[in-house]
């Protein structure tokens, strides 16, 4: 990309004022990229300086929930209108300057227990006391709907079908042996489609945050016998391995490159090589980090059509990617250990407005390389097709985010230009016997504002597409259902029918939204069912739902969804249903101690407890808990979800005044206002320190549609600054709180988001911490940050608004930062730019803690429980304890 020089626009630039923001010093000069030196001023200093969605709306349906450890979910009282009692804080009819904030809680009733006597300290939640079992479960689909895998602890595989309730061996661990005799220890295995043949996974060496390497074997089932998929390797560079929807293949990647074993089951049979020219800028089926943590969340960039005759993938080359590198000084668990030379790590890491990695999508043939082979011809290269389109993204503008197979031949492709503001679905017809027809698609949906979503808001690359059968099909043609936004701006499931079909026929709609990270859960081809997530009664619920698939085009409207949980009782689940939605697995996930169900569909009499976490329960209640406060507030004309962690047994007269402590992510889409199970860190603060934690969700995030999320477009930090010093003034505002100790803290964005809080100088936080914080929006990787604020030439302005550029406010504030040294994702390099603003400005009063080798969760020898010590006896240090002060009846 070019890298023309521009000038920076005023702070101002924007054309947002406030009283809330302390201006920062404005400055003039152009900025010579490659070379970055700040978001303040550009002159270059003398050395080069170095950041985790009611059907039908009904009035004031807003989910005011009090609740507390130890709650029994089963004897929970029906939700109730009349038993609901509006309370409206008089702190929070405080005239503020830009604002009026009314809060407003509604409360249940339900069965509550009494709070235990004992103290939870930090290492019962770092030991994960009050961490609830989860189990997840393997479907088989093999096997037929309904059968799920199990591993015993002596590593022995069963399988247990639902519908005959009973339970068979697949494979015990001590027949699966190298050829030396030796156990192989499993980290992953999938089945072959006839249930012959086990592909297994070895010596599992991670990568990044989903990737890993490993060698991988074949063993027969039934003549107990393994052998190697290749020849394994130390350090193994297997990246991805898969069976085919059919027979006995295997595709898998291998240094960057594609093979295709045709049989498994023959031993001697040599692989097809797809691909030649991977290397470690070129990858193909696997994507490259950037596409890894930003695009797919996943693994894999490779997928077989459901016939098993084709295998599309990518292809991505990040020659012209910029590398970053990072110091490991200790690659041993010991902390005493010495390392004269300290090792380092250099990735491709591509920053706003320079290069992306260019990414193509092919298509390899085969089955026509396999009539080929007959005559002689085995170049696979050959048979291997790259796919165009009109319309098609430059190559430095194109982020390819989703290729879906929605028939044996039919390919649906999905891209969006890198400033997150377009995009087109494009449709690929791989029978036709033209090549030219073959290779080029044709575009059928458009996204963006001139589409789909229809507004100035960006395009999230999510992978929701799933083909239907054609008997779901009101065309009787093959279909896919989508997850996308309706004109109202809500998530919502669409029918596409046929597949290259431009219009969506929305099979469900409303101001409440549908999980786009869970997708569509599942679908029931006998009863014409699809089942799916959504933030519904309220925004801070989850429930699960069925709606019917329309059989015609002509037929009447759209059927109501139907609840598959009971939506009468405010609560928060999850599920994973069978291939054929026969069956599913019920999770609830609060606000009581979590338990998980097996459940026939449509029967709820067949539920099995599978997991009770009873002794949790019983843990819970020995221990003291805070009183939770679900609420909402109304900020500048947006209503906004918050929660409150009260000291158990609070004093609400106003004798006694409580700090606040404001917990917050605000990421785009994110939510943290939910009622999800959750004892951690926050939860001790009220009941060992008698703080009171705070947390609201602002503009930009998720499941209240896109009129929230949309005004942090090319402004990130600014709309969620100004709400959340709002909602400080309402809590300051309240009788029982101590407005002089009102803090904030955050991880990540949460980190970026409490600095810029600090940033704003408004004199209503007296401190805050910042974990791995992004401090300035150049430094993080562009397909994310570009997504939100389009590229630093197109938005100067935006860039230096949102990053911490004047820290005239931090001399205020008692400031905490922390990061670790061997952060792949937030890169140290926010941390020291911000370190450097602050001795610039001379600031003093603040701490700062580095966390040796340790990536963004920071968890390197032992690092995880100290940055939370270190944050609390911070805490102590500045706040120290709550002074109560008796009622009269108590003296």
């Amino acid at each position: 990309m070019s890298s023309s020089n521009y000038e920076p626009l005023l702070q101002d630039g924007a054309g947002f004022e406030d009283p809330l923001y302390e201006r920062p010093p404005t400055h003039s000069g152009p900025l010579r990229p490659p070379t970055y030196y700040g978001e303040g001023p550009f002159d270059p200093p003398s050395s080069e300086d170095e950041d985790e969605t009611l059907l039908q709306k009904e009035p004031s349906r807003s989910l005011g929930v009090m609740e507390r450890a130890g709650y029994a979910e089963p004897d929970v009282k029906k939700r109730s209108s009349s038993l609901r009692y509006l309370l409206i804080s008089l702190g929070a009819l405080v005239a503020i300057s830009i604002i009026i904030g009314i809060v407003s809680a509604f409360t249940y009733s339900g069965t509550v227990t009494f709070n235990g006597k004992l103290k939870a300290t930090l290492d019962h939640i770092a030991n994960g006391t009050f961490r609830p079992e989860v189990q997840s479960l393997l479907w088989v689909p093999e096997a037929g709907d309904g059968v799920f895998a199990t591993m015993d602890s002596d590593g022995t595989i069963q399988l247990v079908d639902l519908k005959f309730n009973s339970t068979t061996v697949l494979v015990k661990l001590n027949d699966i042996k190298d050829g030396n005799g030796n156990v192989l220890w499993i980290s992953d295995w999938k089945i072959s489609s006839d249930m012959k043949l086990l592909l297994l996974k070895t010596n599992h060496l991670k990568q990044w945050r989903h990737s890993s390497f490993g060698n991988y074997w074949i063993h027969d089932i039934e003549a107990k016998r393994t052998w190697p998929m290749i020849p394994p390797s130390q350090p193994p560079t297997t990246a991805y391995a898969v069976w085919s929807p059919t027979g006995q293949s295997i595709a898998y990647v291998a240094n960057n490159d594609i093979y295709v074993i045709p049989s498994a089951a023959t031993v001697s049979e040599s692989p097809i090589r797809v691909t030649s020219n991977g290397n470690t800028s070129l990858f193909n089926g696997v994507p490259d980090w950037v596409y890894e943590e930003e695009v797919f969340s996943a693994d894999f960039a490779l997928w077989w059509s459901p016939d098993s005759t084709k295998i599309a993938f990518l292809h991505l080359d990040e020659t012209l990617v910029e590398e970053y590198t990072y110091p490991i000084y200790n690659p041993t668990e010991e902390s005493d250990a010495v390392v004269p030379y300290p090792g380092h790590v250099t990735m491709k890491y591509p920053k706003p407005g320079y290069h992306n990695p260019i990414v193509s999508v092919h298509v390899f043939e085969l089955d026509r390389y396999r009539d080929a082979v007959l005559q002689g011809d085995d170049d696979a290269e050959e048979y291997t097709i790259e796919l165009e389109w009109t319309e098609k993204y430059s190559d430095e503008n194109r982020i390819v985010f989703e290729v879906v197979w929605v028939g044996d031949m039919e390919l649906i492709v999905k891209e969006v230009h890198r400033a997150g503001e377009d995009g087109h679905v494009v449709y690929f017809d791989l029978a036709a016997d033209n090549l030219d027809a073959r290779i080029n698609g044709k575009v059928v949906r458009r996204l963006g504002m001139d589409g789909e979503e229809g507004d100035d808001g960006w395009i999230e690359p999510t992978q929701n597409v799933l083909p239907i059968p054609k008997e779901l099909s009101h065309t009787g043609n093959t279909g896919y259902l989508d997850i996308v936004p309706t004109p109202e701006g809500y998530n919502h499931v669409a029918l596409f029918s046929p597949v290259d079909s431009s219009t969506p026929r929305f099979l469900t709609t409303g101001d409440w939204e549908v999980s786009v990270a869970d997708g569509i859960l599942g679908v029931d081809p006998v009863r014409g069912l699809i089942y799916f997530r959504a933030a519904s009664p309220t925004s801070i619920e989850r429930n699960i739902y069925s709606v019917r698939v329309p059989i015609d085009a002509h037929s009447a409207a759209v059927e109501r969804p139907n609840a598959v949980t009971d939506t009468s009782v405010p609560s928060y689940y999850s599920a994973s249903f069978s291939p054929n939605a026969g069956f599913y697995l019920l999770s609830y996930e609060g606000p009581g101690v979590p338990y998980q169900k097996l459940i026939k569909t449509g029967d709820e009499t067949s539920a099995q407890l599978l997991v009770s976490n009873a002794a949790l329960n019983k843990t819970v209640q020995m221990y003291e808990s805070p009183t939770v406060v679900h609420s909402m507030i109304e900020i500048e004309g947006y209503e906004l979800n918050a929660v409150e962690l009260r000291p158990p047994s609070m004093d609400e007269s106003g004798k006694t005044k409580y700090p606040v402590l404001f917990h917050l992510y605000n990421g785009p889409g994110a939510q943290q206002v939910n009622l999800r199970f959750n004892r951690d860190w926050n939860s001790i603060l009220p009941t060992n320190h008698k703080y009171i934690v705070v947390i609201v969700d602002a503009r930009g995030t998720g499941f209240k549609g896109r009129k929230l999320r949309n005004p942090v477009k090319n402004n990130l930090g600014f709309f969620e600054t100004r709400d959340q010093i709002n909602a400080a003034r309402i809590w300051a505002g309240k009788h029982y709180v101590d407005k002089k100790r009102i803090g904030i803290w955050g991880w990540s964005y949460g980190g970026f988001m409490s600095s810029k809080v600090v940033e704003a100088n408004a004199g209503v936080h007296s401190l805050a911490m910042a974990v791995a914080p992004v401090t300035s929006w150049r430094l993080y990787d562009s397909i994310y940050t570009e997504r939100y604020m389009n590229l630093p030439d197109v938005n100067p302005g935006g860039y230096v608004n949102a990053s911490i550029s004047n820290v005239t406010g931090f001399h205020n504030v008692n400031y905490l930062l922390a990061h670790g040294s061997g952060d792949d994702n937030v890169h140290f390099s926010n941390s020291a730019h911000l370190l450097d603003m602050l001795t610039r400005e001379k600031v003093r009063n603040f701490r700062f803690r580095m966390f040796t080798d340790s990536d963004h969760g920071i968890r390197t020898r032992g690092a995880n429980r100290e940055v939370y010590q270190f944050m609390e006896d911070f805490l102590v240090e500045k706040w120290g304890h709550v002074k109560w002060v008796p009622t009269i009846q108590e003296r």
